[in-house]
């Protein structure tokens, strides 16, 4: 009985021009480049769109150094949206509070008084709702003649 699949000569020449074809078609970002990308801090809120530039990565260091925390939730759309406005790479390492996943979350959020999402806390200030770079930066204290993230 004939194999259902015959082993045929032209089949592995095939399968390498289609791999050659199909490599501009994957991910400018090398695969070594993705594996030492640290771990995000918000992976329950998707992935950003867009690479970060500069001043994105510049704003969330600035956030994480100033003790900043951003408050939200894996299923709210505006927490996505906040996020997404830093691009992939800055998006990741927001100073990112879960605070639905589960009861220990919700409990450690009602702790603090989150009553929105997304809310930015430093220290005793807040500030609810989706805010542009410009307004975090100005939100931080940043001096209005900085350069705009």
């Amino acid at each position: 009985m004939a194999p259902l699949f015959p082993r045929v000569q032209w089949v592995r020449p095939l399968a390498a021009a289609l791999v050659v074809v199909s490599l501009p078609l994957w991910p400018a970002r090398s695969l070594a480049q993705q594996a030492m990308a640290a771990p995000s801090t918000s992976p329950n809120l998707g992935q950003a769109i867009h690479p970060s530039n500069g001043a994105q990565v510049a704003l969330m260091r600035r956030l994480r150094e100033r003790g900043v925390l951003f408050y939200g939730a894996w299923w709210c759309p505006a927490c996505f949206r906040q996020k997404n406005l830093f691009g992939q790479e800055a998006g990741n390492q927001l100073p990112y509070i879960e605070c639905e996943k589960t009861d220990a979350d919700r409990q450690r959020c009602d702790r603090v008084g989150i009553k929105a999402y997304p809310t930015w806390v430093m220290g005793e200030r807040r500030v609810e709702g989706v805010l542009s770079l410009d307004a975090l930066g100005r939100w931080l204290g940043d001096s209005p003649n900085s350069p705009s993230p």
